[in-house]
């Protein structure tokens, strides 16, 4: 891409150009914001300190400089940013109109590595523009990012001191190489950010790979801003600078080729650890996979390494036929179409489950637009708005209509902040290919619940730019979404987040990344909480021999949380593998059991999580033949038939009463339950089956979805059930 890069003069702008360039963009130009009439302002948005030097930088680089004027002034502070008039912020917006307006350019580049308060202003802008950002720097560890910066020969001096630790007398003019390790040890006294991500210090870069000329510095002066005998503000005033021709540069040559010789750290170097896993918060390399091995593992057998995986230690069968296309050959529903009834609930704190919306007609694009119909009804009647959604689950008949669903999709998700979304194909019938599960929170407006509704406020993280951390959200979804200590991530396959393709390697490899993109997206919504704290998910796979690779690699960076193992048609982008989960940040105060029944010769087995207060439940449910003696399983070379006919209402009704009875666990029969039954095509009971059970279930408060699969974690297992409540 052609990009323009936002510059301040400082390290973390310059290196973040750097990282542009060996990401194959090409810079064609820089912008920068100054100060009028002053040397410094206190912005909350810009580094203006030194800009007396701006112009040379460009010169140094070989590219045109637009620059704009800029007072600084933040009008509109809240975390969430709309155009406000005379904000700094549209003073970004003008700079930058102008050189899309001049120049040819598809992305900006900038700096920031931890501010969400910029990050949400610069993607502002760019997407008011129709720009990408990319922030290659955005949430990378600073220490490593202060080392890079070195070790790539990154020369700058600090021009501003404003920290504990710091000192204007001391530590003004010094290179970021030679007060790294007084930095290092203000760190672990005081808590200084290492790269000055809390204001601490501000940079001056005189030299770079990519510069054709370094800057000099004849003469300057201090400027003592605050002489505080704790923390002291400096800065330097620049009064005389020049440029000095480099020795060894081609001025001609490409920045691509000036930085051949430099040790840039690239998207392939920061993915290259993605077999180590973490444990109490420290990387442990296991050790124990050739990650060379397999490329595409075959049907494998399935064996469980813990009984939390699974009713019994049984090889998993698998049809010829779903060997090719993952779909069971034998039984459809194609003439069975999914119950039209929607279903939706609020519980006294505010949680709504909105389930059951299916889009009818073999078009798959106007059956999206009448599901969102029905939701933005529902969501009226139940005093929810679309900036109260949480959690959005589509599934759809053919991925292949992904884009044109999207569109639709974003007509109702338009806003800052949407909720997060999964998007998976499921085996639906023709008649009815879309079907739509929404999770909303409705803050309480009760008289006395203030206290209640400010720790329960939805906190959005919708990351829009292209960095190294995790995916960005360009569509209308979010990273995640986070209410009281809840906190639900959006569906997460394998894309480098720095190329935004799908990682090479097989299974394995996807689910390493995927997984380390949940826990950076659960870390970043709470420091203190990891992927470790994941309670309950769902795997979705497109091959059912993809099921024991992701058992083995989720079991190592997780405690005790219940997934269930999902096989669909396909997922988004052709990926093998997409998790789906929701975190806790207490989930050292919850309890996990195991239980299980017979049911009329059928296995019910569940995997529960509940925590001490009991406000917060979930169960993975699995009904399986396997183990069962009633002569409703037969065994045939190797193949296993079943008829959803031997599985009566009666006992069907039994399943589900002794799983919500499990959920429930001890609070009140009309609490608030949410289920997502999936259930295997043409070996389970069919969702017309199930939906009349379940409309016969008068003592429970239960919204549902039924959603017809390939296969579940076992090749016994017909039907699972998800099952939640926040109360």
């Amino acid at each position: 891409m052609r990009v323009v890069a936002l510059i301040s003069g400082g390290k973390d702008s310059c290196y973040n150009m750097v990282q542009c360039v060996a990401a194959g963009h090409e810079i064609v130009a820089l912008a920068n914001l100054r100060p009028e009439n002053k040397d410094e302002l206190d912005s909350y948005m810009y580094q203006t300190v030194g800009h007396q030097g701006i112009e040379l930088y460009a010169e140094a680089m070989g590219l045109p400089l637009f620059q704009q004027p800029t007072q600084g002034v933040a009008l509109l502070q809240e975390q969430v940013y709309t155009p406000t008039p005379e904000d700094e912020v549209e003073d970004l917006f003008q700079l930058l109109k102008t050189v899309k307006d001049e120049i040819d350019v598809d992305a900006v580049a900038v700096g920031a590595i931890l501010s969400d308060y910029q990050r949400i202003r610069v993607e502002n802008v760019c997407a008011r523009l129709g720009l990408v950002a990319l922030a290659y720097l955005w949430r990378r560890d600073q220490g490593e990012l202060l080392q890079e910066m070195i070790d790539c020969h990154i020369d700058a001096i600090v021009i501003k001191v404003a920290a504990l630790g710091l000192d204007p007398s001391k530590h003004l003019g010094m290179t970021i190489a030679d007060l790294q390790p007084h930095i290092l040890k203000m760190k672990e006294k005081y808590g200084l950010n290492i790269c000055g991500e809390g204001g601490e210090y501000e940079t001056f870069t005189l030299d770079c790979p990519l510069f054709i000329k370094t800057i000099v510095i004849d003469e300057y002066e201090t400027v003592i801003h605050s002489n505080d005998a704790v923390a002291p503000v400096g800065y330097l005033n620049f009064k005389d600078l020049r440029l000095v021709e480099k020795e060894n540069v081609n001025p001609v040559s490409s920045m691509l080729e000036r930085i051949c010789n430099i040790p840039v750290k690239t998207w392939l170097d920061l993915i290259s650890d993605l077999n180590e896993d973490v444990t109490e918060g420290k990387l442990v390399d296991r050790g124990e996979m050739d990650e060379d091995s397999v490329e595409e593992p075959p049907p494998l057998p399935f064996h469980p390494s813990s009984p939390s995986h699974g009713p019994e230690s049984q090889s998993y069968l698998v049809e010829e036929s779903c060997l090719e296309s993952g779909l069971p050959s034998q039984v459809t529903w194609e003439d069975d179409p999914l119950p039209v009834v929607a279903t939706s609930k609020c519980n006294e704190l505010g949680w709504c489950w909105i389930a059951g919306l299916v889009g009818e007609g073999e078009d798959c694009v106007l059956a999206t637009r009448q599901a969102l119909r029905k939701l933005n009804t529902v969501a009226t009647n139940q005093l929810l708005t679309i900036g109260d959604m949480v959690a959005v689950s589509l599934y759809v008949r053919d991925m292949r209509h992904y884009t044109a669903i999207n569109s639709e999709y974003l007509k109702l998700f338009r806003g800052n902040n949407p909720p997060v979304r999964i998007c998976v194909e499921a085996p639906l019938p023709p008649s009815t290919p879309v079907l739509l599960e929404v999770l909303g929170y409705r803050t309480s407006s009760q008289e006395g619940d203030e206290q209640s509704s400010q720790n329960h406020k939805r906190h959005t993280m919708h990351v829009q730019g292209v960095s190294h951390w995790a995916p960005a959200n360009i569509g209308p979804y979010s990273q995640a979404v986070r209410v009281g200590d809840i906190i639900y991530v959006a569906g997460q396959i394998a894309l480098v987040p720095g190329t935004m393709q799908l990682v090479e390697g097989g299974v394995r490899k996807q689910c390493q990344l995927a997984l380390r993109h949940v826990g950076r997206i659960i870390k970043a919504m709470d420091p203190n909480t990891q992927l470790r704290d994941v309670v309950q998910g769902v795997c979705y796979v497109t091959h059912p021999s993809y099921i024991p690779e992701a058992c083995r690699e989720w079991e190592k960076r997780t405690n005790n949380a219940i997934v269930d193992y999902v096989v669909v048609p396909q997922l988004p982008r052709g990926a093998l593998l997409e998790w789906h989960i929701w975190a806790h940040r207490h989930n050292n105060r919850f309890e996990y059991e195991e239980t299980g029944c017979c049911i009329n010769g059928f296995r019910v087995s569940i995997r529960r999580r509940w925590n001490y207060e009991n406000n917060v439940s979930a169960v993975v449910c699995y009904v399986s033949t396997a183990t069962s003696n009633s002569g409703t399983v037969m065994i045939e070379e190797g193949k296993e038939y079943f008829s959803p006919n031997q599985l009566s209402d009666e006992s069907l009704s039994e399943v589900l009463c002794y799983t919500l009875s499990k959920l429930l666990h001890e609070a009140a029969p009309t609490t608030v339950c949410n289920l997502r039954i999936f259930c295997k095509v043409g070996k389970a009971p069919a969702p017309c089956q199930i939906q009349s059970v379940l409309s016969k279930a008068v003592d429970f408060n239960i919204v549902h979805s039924i959603i017809p699969v390939c296969h579940l974690h076992n090749a016994h297992t017909f039907l699972s059930i998800c099952g939640v409540r926040h109360n």
